[in-house]
């Protein structure tokens, strides 16, 4: 198992946005998807705003797996269940980093009604 650098925890955190894709059952990369990300503590998060059933989404849960790129960083990347815990906090730096846009597109994606749409985004060393 690999675990984030402080360098790259730092520039995904900070980016505006990331690119997210995930594996085909075949290996091969899906397309690229853009999206928020926000970080807590030394965890990168992001959720879907359009719900379960986002292809995205969707997609990254039956993979399991992908590549993701921001700020200047690409890296091969587990898709995993947010943590419980972890929910308030990303809610507060979803609010921080992203409040700019409006109160109606934030709401996309914090709140109890995103929390079981939360994906904790670790580095994969395989």
């Amino acid at each position: 198992m690999s675990s984030w650098t402080a360098d790259e925890l730092d520039r995904i955190g900070n980016a505006e946005e990331l690119q997210l894709a995930s594996y085909r059952p075949d290996g091969t990369l899906r397309r690229y998807v853009v999206m928020w990300v926000a970080r807590v503590g030394d965890e990168l998060y992001t959720r879907s705003a359009y719900g379960p059933d986002a292809a995205w989404y969707r997609h990254a849960l039956a993979s399991g797996r992908g590549r993701i790129r921001a700020g200047g960083v690409e890296r091969e990347v587990r898709f995993e269940p947010g943590e419980a815990e972890a929910n308030v906090p990303l809610d507060d730096e979803y609010h921080r980093k992203y409040d700019r846009h409006g109160e109606k597109i934030v709401a996309t994606v914090v709140g109890p009604h995103r929390y079981d749409l939360t994906v904790r985004l670790a580095p994969d060393g395989a």
